[in-house]
Order: C-alpha cells, then sequence, then structure tokens
C-alpha cells in the first residue's frame, strides 16, 4: 500500500511538472472578418474585411477594425490598389476620402508576420430594384400617419444591439441574422401589405436581403428604404425605449447627453440619473448654448414621450444635431418599469465626453510623467526622424512607428510604455503593433501636439 501511494504520489508530480513547462497555449486566431460580413461574405485567403479605423500615410499603415480587435497592414501609396466606393480605381492617394466606418476589403500579401496591402476595395452602395425603393420624403409621410392609418409595416433589420441604440418611430426590429427564425412571428399575415425594411445605409445589404427573403415568402408589396438610418438621422430624430436606454447605454457606460425637457419644478421631484434640466420652453436659447459637438449622441424625454420632447428633438435636429432620440413614454414609462429615479437639483449644462479608446492614456496623468518620468515609464515618440528636428520631449525615445517591431529590444516590457505622435493616430497604432508583440503595460496619447526646438510641446484634445 505504501509503495502504491509513493508511484501514485511521483505520477501526480511528473504530471505537474511537466504542465508547468508546457507551452503555453496558443492565443486564439484573430477574425479575418466581421461577424456582421459573415451574412453575406465567406473568408478568403490573404484578404481581411473590417471597418476602415485610420490611416497613417507616413508610417504607410492603414488601420481596420474587425468587431473588437485591431489590424495593422502596410501599404505603398504609390504601388496599391484602391477602388474607392463610386468604382474609382486608383492609388493610395484615395484613401485620403474613405470616411471612418466604411467597410472594406484588404488584398494582403505577408512576409515576415508583415502584412502589405496589395489591393483595398470600398464596399459599393447595394445595386437594388428602381422599383423595390421608397425615399425618405415617402417614409417620412408614413411615419407621421403611423401604421394603422399609414396601413405599413416597418422593419429595422439590423442586430438588436444597433436597434438598441436607436431607430425610426414605429419601426419593429427583424434582424437579418435572424430572418428565417423570426420572420413568420413578426411579418404581417397580409401578404399584400405594405412592408418596408432598411438597415444601416446604402452599403448595407440586409434590407435588401430581408426584401430578397421576403419575396420568397409570397410577399408582394415590400420597398427598401436604402439610404436607412443615417439618412434619418440627418433630419429626424429617432426612438428608443427606457429599456434600450438603460441596459444599452447606462448600464454599459456609452457616453450620451440626456435632457430632462420638464419643467424645473416637475424634475427636481424625480428624475433619469445623469439628466441635465432642459425645460422646453427654454429649449431656443438653451440650443444655442449647448456646448457637445454636434454628432454627440442626444436623448430626449418629458413626461410621456409627448409633444415637448419631440418638439425639443425637432429644434436640435434643425440645429444640425445628427443622432437625437426621444425616449418613448418619456419619465412616467421610465418609473412605471420600477428603474432607479433620481431626486433634487438636476445639472444645468450638458457635457459629452467621448469614452476613451482602448490604450488611451488620460492627458492629466501624461502630463504628470511629462513633468517628472519615474524609472518605470518609457515615452516613445513614434513619429519620423524629419519631424522631430522642429522639436521633441526631452525625455522620450525617437522610434518611428513603422520601426517598432525591429527595435522592439530596445523597448522593455517590465516598464509603462507610453506612445506618442503630433495627432494620436500613429501613436494608436504603435500601442497596437506594441501589443501584438506581447506588451501589456502600454498606453498612448490620443491628442494634438505641438512641439518646440526647446522641448515644450502644447497638448489639445478637440
Amino acid at each position: 500500500m505504501i509503495k502504491r501511494t509513493v508511484m501514485f504520489t511521483t505520477f501526480v508530480s511528473a504530471v505537474a511538472v511537466a504542465a508547468a513547462f508546457a507551452a503555453d497555449p496558443a492565443p486564439m486566431a484573430k477574425p479575418t472578418m466581421g461577424k456582421v460580413c459573415t451574412n453575406c461574405h465567406t473568408a478568403e485567403a490573404g484578404a481581411l474585411r473590417g471597418y476602415f479605423d485610420n490611416v497613417a500615410f507616413k508610417a504607410k499603415t492603414i488601420q481596420l477594425k474587425i468587431d473588437d480587435s485591431v489590424e495593422l497592414i502596410k501599404f505603398d501609396e504609390d504601388d496599391v490598389k484602391v477602388v474607392n466606393g463610386e468604382g474609382k480605381a486608383g492609388d493610395g492617394e484615395l484613401l485620403r476620402s474613405t470616411k471612418k466606418g466604411h467597410e472594406l476589403k484588404i488584398e494582403f500579401v505577408e512576409k515576415n508576420g508583415v502584412r502589405t496591402a496589395l489591393k483595398i476595395t470600398e464596399k459599393p452602395p447595394i445595386k437594388i430594384s428602381a422599383d423595390l425603393l421608397i425615399a425618405t420624403a415617402d417614409v417620412e409621410k408614413l411615419v407621421a400617419m403611423g401604421p394603422e392609418k399609414g396601413k405599413y409595416f416597418l422593419f429595422d433589420t439590423r442586430p438588436l444591439p444597433r436597434f438598441q441604440e436607436g431607430a425610426i418611430p414605429t419601426a419593429v426590429n427583424l434582424p437579418f441574422p435572424s430572418f428565417d427564425k423570426v420572420a413568420e412571428s413578426l411579418l404581417p399575415k397580409d401578404k399584400n401589405a405594405l412592408v418596408v425594411f432598411y438597415c444601416a445605409g446604402p452599403t448595407c445589404s440586409m434590407s435588401p436581403g430581408s426584401a430578397a427573403k421576403a419575396k420568397k415568402l409570397g410577399y408582394t408589396n415590400l420597398k427598401v428604404y436604402k439610404d436607412g438610418m443615417p439618412a434619418w438621422l440627418d433630419k429626424h430624430y429617432g426612438v428608443l425605449s427606457t429599456q434600450f436606454l438603460k441596459d444599452a447605454w447606462i448600464d454599459k457606460g456609452i457616453p450620451h447627453v440626456l435632457l430632462d425637457v420638464r419643467p424645473a419644478k416637475d424634475a427636481v421631484k424625480g428624475s433619469i440619473k445623469g439628466a441635465v434640466t432642459f425645460p422646453a420652453k427654454q429649449a431656443a436659447k438653451l440650443i444655442k448654448s449647448l456646448d457637445i459637438k454636434k454628432n454627440s449622441p442626444v436623448m430626449v424625454y418629458d413626461k410621456t414621450g409627448g409633444k415637448d420632447a419631440k418638439t425639443v428633438a425637432t429644434a436640435l435636429v434643425k440645429a444640425g444635431f445628427t443622432k437625437v432620440l426621444v425616449l418613448t413614454g418619456g419619465f412616467d414609462a421610465w418609473q412605471s418599469a420600477k428603474y432607479d429615479v433620481a431626486s433634487g437639483k438636476l445639472a444645468a449644462k450638458a457635457v459629452y465626453t467621448p469614452k476613451p479608446r482602448p490604450g488611451e492614456i488620460n492627458l492629466d496623468e501624461f502630463k504628470k510623467y511629462l513633468a517628472e518620468t519615474p524609472a518605470n515609464v518609457m515615452i516613445i515618440d513614434v513619429r519620423n526622424p524629419d519631424e522631430v528636428k522642429g522639436g521633441m520631449l526631452k525625455n522620450a525615445t525617437l522610434i518611428p512607428a513603422e520601426e517598432i517591431k525591429e527595435h522592439q529590444a530596445k523597448i522593455p516590457k517590465d516598464k509603462l510604455v507610453i506612445v506618442h505622435c503630433s495627432t494620436g493616430v500613429r501613436a494608436e497604432m504603435a500601442y497596437h503593433a506594441l501589443k501584438e508583440l506581447g506588451y501589456t503595460n502600454v498606453k498612448f496619447v490620443n491628442a494634438k501636439m505641438d512641439f518646440d526646438k526647446s522641448g515644450k510641446c502644447t497638448i489639445t484634445n478637440d
């Protein structure tokens, strides 16, 4: 019995030692295309599909977002072939007009772990038969009448998380990826009824795809609002429910501006946490003094989601705000759902602070390191040598963004590494490059930096 116990113990110890020295599990492969892209495309060797995030011509690098991951792809401005959304072909110069968030396909060659783009194609507008199209003006008329009087059914075909961020009034969510599972329960029984589908704009294939599926089911009066949610928000307010405000915005800590347009005497008795007092009767004056960017998400609520909220929301849209939403049911609906109610005086000034990008360092923290750089902190200037002739931080090390990999031996992994450039674009790319190389304690400066030859700099964050 004693021998067997010793043998078993020895065996277990050997297994433990072997496990301790076993190689770490291989990291999960990064996706080569966004999840939403899989609805229409299949993965291809030597190709990436994602959303344009940024381009740095000096570093000759494109930053592509694929769901929650980031890819950095090198390119030669003269050699790469670019086809824009209008079908125009040219070299890398065309990338200067590519809009952030536009879907791209990048065909590349890989050598020594570095991907270099051969061809970059912007996703073009989806071709839709003219008889299927419905214009913004016609959707406006339908929404103004409402489904009962207008005799229509409006479906938002985007995935639920996008629908939760706001939708066209009267729309119901019928996500294209789930169409086959839920269409029967959501589509009207009358197959001659007017059915309108929309999604995320001209390049989005989910609404025409839904129309095609509905046609196969026998529906005869189908329309596609090709311009979709972006075009609607350019001219009108959207809506969201109290549940979506709570689940998709407040609980997730997504920055937004929440305006309580009830009289101040009512708002002080109970409000939604984080709301700013913005009485409807004073809206014209308050909108003029609203000091936030026009693309900031702004939610408006009154007592019931009625006239006051809609009037203020409409005024905000006319003033140029492009992401205005009215809370369906207003404060009464919030209370009925038994969500937390704040009491007391509301804030008087609206403030919108975008959520920091992954790896972004707080500017006050960075300025402290500039004043006195601890031994366990390394600051790297990732600009090019010709740029630093006009000035460079005295406590920074110059390593151009495109040379990070070949100079990684100079960058210790036991220090906090902070990278900066002159705008934040190349700094963010360097941050992702370092993360790919296994650096875990790295941050980047997302701000404009102007240098002088004395080593001083002015930092601004627009």
